[in-house]
This record gives C-alpha cells, structure tokens and sequence, in this order.
C-alpha cells in the first residue's frame, strides 16, 4: 500500500480521535483544549524505545587502500552513510520541510490543524491531496519500521492501519520534541528517509541521483529528491516514473515558494531545468571493486574472510556480516595501491591470466603482519569459466590466502626453516655438521616412491650436494639428506610444532590428521609436503625476520565506527614465539640460498645466488620444489619486508610448472622487493650470538 493511501486512511482514523479536540475549541481556552489533548497523547520521554534516542540507522561500511582515501569498495545491506545538517545545502533543507511538513518549526511534534485540515481537503477532492504526519511522526515510523533488534512482528506494527498504532506514533513524537531540538530531528529525518533507487538517506541520495555530496545540492535537484520520499518506489526516475518524479519536483517548488523560502523566479527556472540525473552506483562487496582495479578483488575477499573470524563484531559469522554490511565502519586497509600494482605485473610476466597455472604471491611487513599485497594472474569475478577450466580466467577462490576449496600448495624446500629452528631451539648450533649421503635411510615408516624396505629415503638433487654441511651450507644448497637427519635429531613432531607456532594451517584434511595424531612419524614433512598458501609461508617467514616475532596476518591500518572511535581489532596481534638469537641464527643461514653473505662468512654457494646482486641490499630467503617439480617456491625477506610466491596449477597438483620458473621467480620477487623498497633506508640482519653459532647448549625457548 503506497504512502499516500495510508496518510488518507490515518486522517480518516485520527479525525475521530481529534474531532473532539476541534470541537472544544469553541468553547475552551485555546490553552486548556491544547493543554489537555497533548497531556492525553503525550509519552515520558523515558518510556521511548532506545531505538528512537539513539537509532540504529543501518550505514555502509567503507574499504579504503593504505591511504585512507583510495575507496577498495563498501559493504551495505542499504546504501546510507548519516551526515550532519551542516553538510546538507539549506535548500534542501527548506525543501524537505516544504515537501512533508511545512509547519515543523510551529509544531511540537503533531500538528492537529494540519490533520483536521488534511481530512477536510482530502475529503472534499474525494482523493489524498495532503498529508497529516509530521516530519517527526515519519521519523519514528522509519526507526520502528527499520529497527533490526525488533522481531518482524514488532516491525510489521510500526505500519499497521490501526489508530492505536497511530496515537503511539504521535506520543512518541510529542516525547521526542520535547526532548530534541528540531534541528536534530531534521538531521535524523534526512538520514533515514528512502529516497528510492536504493538510496537511504540524503547523502546516498545525493550521490545515487547527482553524484555529487548533499552540500551542492541545486534548488532543481534538491526539490526532486524531497518529492521522492512520498513515494519512493513508484516515482525513482532512473528505475520508475521520470515524469512523476518532475511533477512531484514542481509540487516541491510551489510549496517553496508559498513558504517565502524561494522567490517565485528561481523557482521558475528551477522547474523549467530538464531532468539532469548522473547516476552512480556505490559499489557493494569485493565483485563491485572498480573494474581497472580487478585484482584488489582477492585482497578484498581475504579481508572479509578476515573480518568473519573477528569475535569483536559479533558471536557468529552471520552476526559480523551483519555488523559490517549496517555498522557504518570506516577500515583503512594494508593495501598498498602501487605494490600490489607491482605484485601484479610480475606475478602477470610469469602466467597470463588464462593460463592454467598460476603463481600467488603475498607481501606481509614484518613485525606487523600487515600484507601489503595479494597478488595472482586471475580475474576475480564470478562470470564462468569454459568447460574444463575451473579456476582460470575467473575464480573467487583465494587463491593466495587459502580456505574454502583452496588447500594450498606444496612449498618444497622452503619448510627446512622449520626444522633448522626446531634444531636450534632444541640447543644445536649453526655449526652442526653431518656428511650428507646421496640417500638416507631413516627411521620413519612410508609407503610409495619414497620408501626402502617401509623407511623414508630421500635422496638430494644433485650428487653435488653430497658431503659434509653445516646447517648454512645444507639450507644454502638445500640439502635433503642434511634434514632429514636433523628431523630425525630434534623430533618430526617438534618440527610439526614449529610450523604451526609460526603460522602454518593445515587446510588439507590428511595434513591435519597427521599433524594431530601422526606428527612424530612425519619425516616427509621436512621436504614441505604439506599444503601451504603464500601468505602463511610468508607470515612464517615474517617471524624470522622480525627475530622470533610472529604476527598473524593482518589487512587493515586502522577501523572507526560509525562515531569515529577507534576499533581494537585493527591492532596487529604480534607474539614472540621463538627465542630472538633463535630467528636470527636461521635469517642468517638463509642469507645463504639467495647470494647473500652470513654474518661469520659461512655461505657457500645457493639457489637462488642472483636475488642479492638484483636487490643490492642484505637479503635472505629460500627456494622450493615439490616432487617432480609439480609446483617451485620462492620466498625472501629483509628485516622490512617478505615475499612469497608459489607456481602451480591450482586445479591439477599432478600438472608439473617444471623446475625452469622458479628462476622467474626468483625475478620477480626480486623485483617486487626492489620496488617496495625503494625508499626505505637499507637495514642489516642482527648477527647471533657465537653460542647460537657455534656451541651446543641447552634449549632455548621464546613463546
């Protein structure tokens, strides 16, 4: 039922109720029928609902980049963002007050001469000409009507064609007057009004109709909006009536003029202007992130994905949604526009978009957590895919966080840091020497390729590797048989642990199974048979470089609600969970596989020697690759930044990249480093301590 029906049958039903009032009011004081009516209808201010003191006026949530004004997208169940008066052109003022209740600023609350004057024009033209509700009675009709911690029963009552909803509706706004200015109840009013087009509020309307902030407001526009809140649904000129919505704009016009707020030729122009929409839609949700910009669609997804898992906005994912789609939030995200640009074109060099491998790579700060990029050579967009192809050219699957139908990848190699700190934790050097064999036997059971006789027995890449290391030289030349020895020395399952303790999920159902109840006959892992993602590889790594400090992974700079106040969900969650001369023994054997010298001149030789020369400052990291070269990892780091990078075929694990990418992506994490760091001063690993190096001692705990 439109408005306009219900303001005809309203009047019909309050005549009755305020005839008496009318009638006494030739032959009482003015004062005493006044006195006593409004003491009839009038409520305690304390007995409002608190909705109506302070409502929970749904508002959109918006997602900006590191910069704080660089707009990633918004979240909204109804587009509305609430702005103060100040920020409203006083035309549009004039015009509202002139559209829905000319009297506001004679009333206190329930105009009775403007009912008994709309039932009796209503009456007499045999249609509804005039309304009776006051701005105020409109008001607390939205916030009922709206209120999301009412049932839908109470919601639905708000509307009901009953006259004693209708008495409720004037105490309440008789309540509020006396406790409100009109000033503030304007502003309520304008914030939670439809306008139509799915814009609530001025400000949405503003944008949605006129692109353009409700402070320049034209006398033109300002009238068409305010004839659009009678009815919103049937007279929105970009999805219903243009002609409706003119003719409410000339209605609005008059009313301006017979109120002396427009002189009678300015309001002639204004309504001889054609009907000038720019229309702009605000973007809802990661799909909507502007096109020239598709890749900030997996960030934005993380980012959400994040946000569910947060306690403080709710007890369920539902509830936060909720919170976030009607909160009004204001979330500066890590984003940083030109490194994830970056990120990008190097992760693009490596694989088009649809080619069917791919190579996520993430860029995570250390010692905050917070991930700079999310890059990976797909389109983030629902649209299909052809026949066979699942996740290329389009997906919304995260690819590089992992969750969902995204277990991850194997990382090779790259998991030997996990056990070199198991190793050093548990009391052995730097120093602690083994002469590697081509294969080793060990004492874990398997069964497969990698079996002798029931035992794991891996062997080394190349017959160069073969000899005596230390643990620089093994993780440098990534020696196999040096750590499967050291797993067996320290314990799989204290390996297992390590990796977990820095940041490790096991997404994989068969990983965490043997991580739970089969971490001590887990050799294998070592060799990073687990499936992992690029930002938990680079968060591990991040914990290394920020010398045993590890930071759960974080997308946002800072969160403000509705009022401005500061949430403490943004601050990073940072803990030290391996002893700090523990972290920077294993940064600097990882300054051996990239080219880099360690702090006692113990590299010899790597796999990725080139990385230092192109980056030209202190660098560590190291290179992986899965069984028959299925998938190659590249992750590096300096005390200010990681990057971690993993090829593979995300819909095939047994489709092989092939050992010569990882030489391309050494490149481009090269490249993503140089570029991000481009301004930040050159900063050297903390050397360890000689104990660390060189002696055995006792285990050293940091968590």
């Amino acid at each position: 039922m439109t408005r306009a029906r219900l303001d005809k049958l309203f009047t019909v039903l309050i005549a009755g109720v305020l005839a008496g009032l009318v009638l006494a009011a030739a032959a009482l004081p003015v004062a005493l029928v006044f006195g006593v009516g409004f003491s009839a209808l009038a409520a305690p201010y304390s007995e409002l609902p608190n909705t109506l003191r302070t409502p929970p006026t749904p508002q959109r949530s918006n997602l900006y980049a590191n910069d704080g004004t660089t707009l990633i997208t918004s979240f909204y169940q109804e587009d509305r963002v609430d702005v103060p008066l100040a920020e409203v052109a006083p035309v549009m003022r004039q015009a509202i007050i002139a559209a829905e209740d000319a009297r506001f600023h004679e009333h206190s609350g329930v105009d009775l001469r403007g009912v008994v004057r709309a039932f009796t024009v209503n009456k007499g033209a045999g249609e509804t000409r005039q309304g009776a509700s006051t701005l105020t009675m409109q008001y607390v009709r939205n916030v009922l009507s709206n209120d999301p911690r009412l049932s839908e029963r109470q919601r639905a009552a708000a509307t009901e064609l009953t006259t004693a909803r209708k008495i409720q509706e004037m105490r309440y706004a008789l309540a509020l007057e006396r406790e409100l200015t009109k000033d503030e109840i304007l502003t309520r009013y304008l914030n939670i009004a439809y306008f139509g087009a799915g814009a609530y509020g001025v400000a949405a309307a503003s944008k949605r109709y006129f692109s353009k902030t409700p402070a320049d407001l034209t006398l033109a526009e300002a009238a068409l909006l305010a004839g659009l809140v009678r009815s919103p649904h049937s007279d929105d000129p970009i999805n219903g009536d243009a002609d409706a919505a003119l003719a409410r704009r000339a209605y609005v016009l008059d009313r301006l003029v017979e109120s002396g707020h427009v002189p009678a030729e300015a309001a002639a122009r204004a309504g001889a202007e054609q009907l000038r929409l720019r229309p702009s839609q605000t973007p809802n949700d990661c799909t909507a992130v502007p096109a020239e910009h598709n890749d900030w669609g997996f960030f934005c997804d993380w980012f959400t994905r994040w946000w569910n898992a947060q306690p403080a906005f709710g007890a369920t994912v539902d509830e936060r949604q909720l919170t976030l789609r009607r909160g009004g939030f204001s979330i500066v995200s890590s984003l940083d526009p030109a490194v994830q640009r970056a990120t990008t074109e190097q992760v693009r060099r490596i694989y088009q978009v649809d080619d069917r491998r791919a190579a996520p790579t993430a860029v995570v700060q250390p010692g905050t957590g917070r991930v700079l990029a999310m890059a990976v050579n797909r389109n983030y967009s629902v649209t299909g895919n052809p026949a066979g192809q699942k996740n290329h050219p389009n997906t919304v699957n995260q690819l590089v966080a992992g969750g969902g139908a995204i277990d991850g990848y194997q990382a090779g190699s790259t998991f030997k840091i996990f056990t070199m700190l198991a190793a050093l934790e548990a009391g052995l050097p730097l120093s602690t020497e083994f002469d590697a064999p081509g294969r080793i036997v060990t004492d874990f059971p398997v069964t497969g390729s990698a079996s002798c006789d029931g035992y794991w027995c891996p062997k080394n890449a190349s017959a160069s590797m073969d000899g005596r290391h230390s643990m620089w030289t093994a993780f440098g030349e990534s020696v196999n048989t040096y750590f499967a020895w050291l797993t067996e020395r320290v314990g799989a399952d204290r390996v297992v642990e390590m990796a977990e303790r820095l940041g490790i999920v096991f997404r994989a159902e068969d990983d965490a199974r043997l991580a739970r109840h089969g971490a001590r006959e887990w050799g294998p892992f070592t060799l990073g048979v687990s499936a992992t993602t690029p930002l938990d590889l680079a968060g591990a790594y991040a914990a290394v470089a920020a010398e045993g400090t590890w930071c759960a992974p974080l997308p946002v700079v800072s969160i403000a609600d509705a009022a401005g106040r500061p949430v403490a969900a943004a601050q990073p969650d940072c803990r030290q969970v391996v002893d700090a001369d523990v972290a920077r023994a294993a940064a600097d054997a990882a300054r051996c596989p990239v080219g880099d010298q360690s702090m006692y001149r113990e590299c010899a030789g790597g796999t990725a020697t080139g990385l230092r020369r192109q980056l030209g400052r202190p660098v560590a990291g190291k290179t992986g690759s899965s069984d028959g070269y299925a998938t190659e990892t590249v992750v590096a780091f300096t005390p200010q930044l990681v990057v971690a990078s993993i090829a593979a075929n995300p819909d095939d694990p047994r489709d092989t990249v092939g050992q010569r990418v990882q030489r391309q992506l050494v490149e481009a994490v090269g490249e993503v480093l140089s570029f991000t760091l481009r301004d930040q001063p050159v900063r050297d690993f903390v050397p360890p301590s000689e104990l660390t190096a060189f002696q055995v001692s006792g285990a050293r705990t940091g968590n």
